[in-house]
């Protein structure tokens, strides 16, 4: 069996055996040796603005350190263009480290140290250093930390936002398109009293739009970064204006569409991650309001003839290996799923929110990843349900108008003219004759048929108050 090729690299422990063609060095591969835990990456799909984040970052802090003259302009600009590279994703292969890993995430800002000294060098033609040069004025408990809330931010406004709102744009083209069409209500999953389609679907779009405006509220503070606290917060080897001007070089490199500042205390920031718990809550909140229209939609479309057959949502693919003809709901399923995990996520994260232990959380990698994973489900599964769900359903209008005519509970309408309990015998005899109400209510009162049609009519029904 042929050997692996190797080359030798040396920290402070010692040598190390690394693959010879691989830019990543000595602590990286101690890492890849260290923890064969999982095999999830922290070039994972999901976590993948995390490692181009640190390019990112490694660039922010080259140009800050080049403008406070403590880097020399060669190795400054080296650093920039191989830092780009990684923020460009053109070497996430040489990103091999497990998701669980040391808690600081130390390993993670050392396998980008070294891949980008290792590109840097070659540029520069000259020795860069991943310690002394690319983490110039860092420490990986202000790196990782800053990493989570730069990502998060931008997986945020570059995926979820685009998704959530053409998701509530769909609901609300579908809701303009049944507006007038009356249909059973229903609490306690039992026949209610009547309202019309479109505003059962603009509930919807009024909790989707709230989680919307929180999330905005929330995404705020994740463009105050923790960058500039080094090691405990103090700010130790870094120059006073770093934090500073490493936030004006994240604005410029966001094209001046983030406005980053530095925190107002470095201490807090890298203690504790307070802004990773709010987040994850107001995504554990849409994720729930997501199961609900998922839910709501798989009961309405639930038959086609022992159900409520209301909707008929897209066929998109067999629904059984042995039933023949069976066609399931399967892209509110797979929304409930992935709505379940991110609800298993937030736990994860508060669990390891808790582990800010003095100066420093030590449960940050599977933070970063957690959070990520959240955000592009939560994106990926309202896509497919904008498109695949909401936009192709169609509206059984037959079905809604036949079990809205035998309701018993719009006799609920006569109340303030007959009593409660008047109204009530009504609506028994009519369920246990299957008749429509209308028709027992016209032997049961001294009512005019016209009038009771005028006071049963299910769409006025829909408008609230009192009849008269």
């Amino acid at each position: 069996m042929a050997t692996k090729k190797i080359r030798i690299e040396k920290d402070s422990l010692g040598e190390v055996k690394v693959p010879k063609g691989a830019l990543w060095g000595a602590q990286t591969q101690r890492a890849v040796n260290n923890f064969p835990i999982s095999g999830i990456k922290m070039d994972f799909p999901f976590t993948k603005s995390f490692v181009s984040t640190l390019g990112i970052i490694k660039d922010a802090a080259a140009r800050a350190n080049l403008r406070l003259k403590l880097l020399p302009a060669k190795k400054a600009k080296a650093i920039s263009k191989a830092a780009k590279e990684v923020w460009q994703e053109k070497h996430h292969k040489e990103f091999p480290i497990d998701v669980f890993q040391t808690g600081s995430g130390t390993s993670s800002n050392m396998n980008a140290n070294e891949v980008i000294a290792n590109l840097a060098s070659k540029y520069a033609k000259t020795p860069v250093s991943p310690n002394d040069d690319v983490n110039m004025s860092q420490s990986s408990n202000d790196v990782i930390p800053t990493a989570i809330k730069v990502s998060a931010h931008m997986d945020l406004t570059k995926k979820l936002y685009p998704a959530l709102d053409k998701l509530i744009n769909e609901i609300e083209k579908k809701a303009k398109s049944v507006e007038g069409l009356v249909k059973t209500g229903r609490t306690h999953l039992m026949d209610a009293m009547p309202i019309d389609l479109s505003d059962e679907l603009r509930a919807w779009t009024s909790q989707l739009s709230a989680s919307r405006n929180m999330l905005g509220v929330i995404e705020q503070r994740f463009l105050e970064l923790p960058q500039g606290g080094t090691a405990v917060g103090s700010g130790i080897n870094a120059h006073k204006q770093f934090a500073k001007y490493f936030a004006q070089e994240m604005t410029k490199l966001s094209g001046n569409k983030c406005k980053c500042v530095p925190s107002e205390n470095f201490f807090h920031e890298l203690s504790a991650q307070d802004c990773s718990v709010q987040l994850s809550g107001e995504l554990k909140n849409l994720a729930v309001i997501l199961m609900k229209i998922s839910n709501d939609l798989r009961w309405m479309n639930s038959g086609p003839l022992a159900g409520f057959s209301e909707i008929e949502l897209q066929a998109l693919q067999p629904g059984s290996s042995i039933m023949p003809g069976k066609v399931n709901p399967v892209v509110p399923e797979a929304v409930t799923m992935a709505s379940a995990d991110v609800i298993g996520n937030d736990v994860t994260i508060t669990v390891a929110a808790q582990a800010g232990n003095f100066q420093l959380n030590v449960m940050l990698p599977v933070i970063a990843y957690n959070l990520l994973k959240s955000i592009n489900l939560l994106a990926g599964a309202m896509n497919v349900l904008s498109a695949k769900g909401v936009k192709t359903f169609k509206v059984n209008k037959k079905n809604i108008a036949e079990s809205l005519s035998m309701n018993p509970i719009l006799v609920t309408a006569l109340n303030p003219i007959i009593g409660y309990e008047k109204a009530a015998e009504i609506a028994k005899k009519a369920y246990k004759e299957g008749r429509p109400i209308i028709d027992v209510a016209v032997e049961e009162t001294d009512l005019s048929e016209s009038r009771l049609k005028k006071l049963l009519d299910p769409s006025k029904l829909t408008k609230g108050g009192i009849s008269k």
